[in-house]
């Protein structure tokens, strides 16, 4: 892991098939035990980052609520700035730390309605918010640990960079199928085993009736 910026560990909950959410976006696959499990991880963090869609879809809180233990700053990802006042995560932004990441072609309207919010914005990327120009902000920020809770589009993305350390997967005793249920990584995908990263397994524990798998990149 490079030093200019924070240590990034991916988590998600998965079906036996792989997939993150149904068709329709129904991403109800953790046992109870296993969301306090996450929630115990977030509260060891310093943040969490999830992408806008995530947002629009699932409203997510990302609180410690399970357990005690403080709040990790959220980020949002969100390169044109479309989040709406009525998430949850701006409803709650002036009691729980928010950034909002933008990118250079974010409307000026959306900039605006962005500054009413109780959040700080950072502007990195033209077209889209680029990470790695993002990661090395929040390193100067005394982030440096980051829980990365996204969608399959998020985590190709971070995967395909090189930016993920380590991988945290619960395996859940579903099988969703369908070819438009998300999978845990989503994108071009990589065309070669070869090009693929080798993780090395670093534990794993059976919770009742599901497997959680600890890789290291």
């Amino acid at each position: 892991m490079a030093s200019s910026r924070p240590r990034i560990v991916l988590s998600a909950a998965i079906s036996i098939d792989g997939k993150i959410a149904t068709k329709t976006g129904d991403s109800e696959l953790s046992s109870k035990q296993d969301k306090i499990r996450v929630h115990r991880l977030r509260a060891k963090v310093d943040a969490i980052i999830v992408g806008i869609r995530t947002v629009s879809v699932d409203d997510p809180l990302l609180t410690v609520r399970h357990t005690k233990g403080k709040n990790p700053t959220r980020i949002v990802l969100d390169s044109f700035g479309k989040i709406l006042p009525s998430t949850r995560i701006i409803k709650t932004a002036n009691k729980v730390p928010t950034i909002i990441a933008v990118s250079k072609k974010t409307p000026k309207k959306n900039l605006a309605r962005l500054a009413s919010y109780p959040v700080k914005i950072l502007i990195t990327g033209q077209n889209k918010v680029e990470l790695r120009k993002l990661l090395n902000t929040l390193q100067k920020e005394k982030i440096k640990t980051v829980l990365l809770e996204g969608g399959g589009t998020l985590n190709w993305e971070f995967i395909r960079q090189g930016l993920v350390d380590e991988i945290i997967i619960t395996v859940t005793p579903y099988i969703v199928g369908g070819k438009d249920a998300i999978t845990l990584v989503e994108g071009k995908g990589f065309s070669k085993i070869l090009h693929s990263p080798k993780l090395k397994l670093h534990k794993v524990a059976r919770q009742n009736n599901e497997i959680v798998l600890h890789y290291y990149s």
